[in-house]
């Protein structure tokens, strides 16, 4: 039977994420409203078969960073892992590129059982996030496989073999969302976004973290019908990504790899878009578009900077915040 989610009865404010900056720009929305009034749908592109295990990179870094477990130095494992496993994995002749802590692939063999009796992705998230006491919704994009894969001038590589193995070293020539195939939304997925009470793009590369959500059939459709003010937050400040190859990925593909380029490639969906001071000059060329810009530090150094943030996306929305929950 699929797992049904109250968040399909009430109002939600709906966060489309990726990892490392969503996750940091979820910590300082769940501190100003109450986290069980957050969705996140996170994107799956990322995830792959390694060891024989599934791994989802950004619903772990989501996850664990909402659990206050996360290696905040890193952005993505988990504080005070070990890493006896890979050691092994690396004297059998293992490939060890990808960094996989003791107590992360915990996550993973469980992840992956479970997906083996028969449990969709969907209920999986649901369930590790319960385990580590996350009051925030977990949704992944969809319950189907739906690798990204770059194209460069060393062929085609899943994005975590060009992201991390290859250290986004080859020339990009292209980016394939879903490429195993047709996908479809997670069941769940449709419904929130029609109810929502506000939809937030989070501060994610545009092209590999939101691009494999937008690009599920039936979703930029239900944002553009939803009620619901749809908010953006540039990843991009001063024409360079926070974290991530987001510029060479973003060049790919055609986008402008600036704050209006953000802005551009989401026009047709968002009402307002929040950029970085830096990028102020751009405010006018992005209100051409009919988007509302806000101005502000969107740089997520610690807590304070997180919650300031959360505000100005919520204030842009029209969302007011009479207090942070405690």
């Amino acid at each position: 039977m699929p797992l049904r989610f109250d968040v399909c009865r009430k109002p939600m404010i709906v966060v489309l994420s990726g990892g490392v900056g969503a996750a940091r720009f979820l910590e300082g929305l769940a501190a100003v409203v109450a986290p069980e009034r957050i969705a996140a749908v996170v994107n799956t592109g990322d995830d792959m078969v390694m060891h024989g295990l599934h791994i989802a990179p950004d619903l772990d870094i989501v996850t664990c960073t909402l659990a206050g477990v996360i290696d905040t130095a890193q952005g993505w494992g988990i504080a005070g892992d070990t890493d006896e496993c890979m050691q092994w994995l690396g004297r059998l002749g293992a490939p060890t590129w990808f960094k996989l802590g003791d107590r992360d692939l915990a996550l993973h063999i469980y992840r992956t059982a479970r997906l083996r009796d028969g449990a969709t992705l969907s209920r999986v998230a649901d369930e590790i996030r319960h385990a580590l006491e996350v009051r925030v919704t977990i949704i992944p994009m969809s319950d189907d496989p739906a690798p990204t894969h770059v194209l460069t001038d060393h062929g085609e590589l899943h994005f975590e073999e060009y992201f991390v193995r290859e250290r986004c070293q080859p020339a990009v020539r292209g980016v394939r969302l879903h490429a195993a195939g047709p996908v479809r939304p997670a069941p769940s997925l449709l419904p929130l976004i029609a109810s929502a009470e506000a939809i937030i793009i989070a501060p994610s590369n545009p092209v590999v973290s939101v691009g494999p959500i937008l690009a599920i059939p039936g979703v930029q459709e239900a944002i553009a019908a939803a009620s619901a003010p749809v908010i953006a937050i540039s990843p991009i400040v001063g024409g360079a990504a926070i974290k991530g190859p987001a510029v060479p990925l973003m060049r790919a593909v055609g986008m402008a790899p600036t704050a209006l380029g953000v802005a551009e490639a989401y026009a047709d969906l968002i009402d307002g878009i929040v950029i970085d001071t830096v990028d102020a000059a751009l405010a006018p060329a992005i209100e051409q578009l009919g988007i509302r810009p806000l101005v502000t530090d969107t740089i997520m150094r610690g807590r304070p900077e997180k919650i300031a943030l959360a505000r100005a996306a919520l204030d842009l929305a029209g969302l007011s915040v009479a207090a942070t929950p405690s």
